[in-house]
């Protein structure tokens, strides 16, 4: 067997069926020498045996608990053999030659440190016709809010996108990364668990002297939020802790000034208000806990860790 050129890594929980459709779309759309690595992060039944009964040639790790998504890919490194890995959630579907497409612009453009796809929403109906766009890049997170802005979020694909461009952050269900990236700046950061540390890892690159990039001219397609859900007390505590934790480890202390005063004078008021009036008590206790965890956090700990 030929050395993979592309080493695709994903994390799977609790998501047999998509998992298995994201594999077959990898299979049914790259030409070039590939492996696929599934890490499982602890699933309630087992899918080793399911998986390995449709693709016996897929790497299957069990990581024995769950780690979360930044370790979890992680273990997929260790075990990866390709010049390229990409990762790539377990609930998205690839187009023709993507992978093939991202590593040839990854090897023509040797400063480019991690580059994603046009990353659509799942169409209801037929592929290509009125696809709704999730990420075309990003900006930077504001250093007074520690927010930013997704382009082309929500807009029709009408190829609006269609050049190489630079952004400022990759986008963790579709990127990919030269394996002498890894080697240099190191691995996925594992103090996120979930949310924030693709964006944490594109930091780190970039100040290694690397360029991000996004290459609108390949798609994927993401089935969005189908384990966690579009909103829960398990995604509004990670979001809202570890976009706290990114500030802290990416900005001076004299920069983080301004963002902790607009932080505990507008953004956390603002957000309890709203939830309480809302009468969704969860999702307002979700968000205490994940901006109180910065200052706690041994106290706190990962109250919605799932199990």
């Amino acid at each position: 067997m030929s050395k993979p050129v592309v080493s695709f890594i994903t994390v799977n929980f609790n998501q047999l069926e998509v998992t298995l459709e994201m594999i077959q779309s990898i299979y049914d759309t790259t030409e070039i020498p590939f492996e696929i690595i599934v890490v499982d992060n602890a699933s309630k039944v087992d899918p080793k045996a399911a998986i390995h009964k449709q693709f016996p040639e897929v790497i299957y790790i069990q990581s024995g608990g769950n780690l979360g998504f930044a370790k979890a890919n992680n273990l997929g490194i260790d075990a990866s053999k390709g010049d390229y890995l990409f990762f790539v959630n377990n609930d998205t579907e690839l187009t023709d030659a993507l992978a093939q497409n991202l590593s040839q612009f990854l090897a023509n453009n040797p400063k480019v440190g991690a580059v994603s796809p046009l990353i659509c929403y799942f169409p209801e109906g037929k592929k290509g016709e009125k696809d709704i766009i999730q990420y075309a890049g990003t900006t930077e997170l504001s250093a007074l809010t520690g927010r930013n802005v997704t382009l082309g979020a929500h807009e029709i694909d009408r190829q609006q996108y269609h050049q190489p461009t630079e952004t400022a952050y990759a986008h963790g269900a579709a990127m990919m990364v030269p394996r002498k990236i890894i080697r240099e700046v190191g691995a996925w950061p594992e103090d996120f668990f979930l949310y924030y540390e693709e964006l944490d890892w594109c930091a780190q690159i970039k100040k290694a002297g690397y360029q991000i990039y996004v290459l609108p001219t390949s798609k994927i397609y993401h089935k969005e939020s189908l384990t966690i859900g579009p909103e829960s007390p398990l995604k509004v505590f990670y979001i809202n802790r570890n976009r706290v934790l990114f500030m802290r480890r990416n900005h001076s202390i004299r920069s983080l000034v301004p963002y902790f005063v607009f932080l505990w004078l507008v953004t956390y008021p603002k957000n309890m208000l709203t939830y309480l009036l809302k009468g969704k008590h969860k999702l307002m206790k979700a968000f205490n806990r994940g901006v109180w965890w910065n200052v706690f956090p041994k106290g706190i700990g990962d109250p919605y860790l799932p199990q």
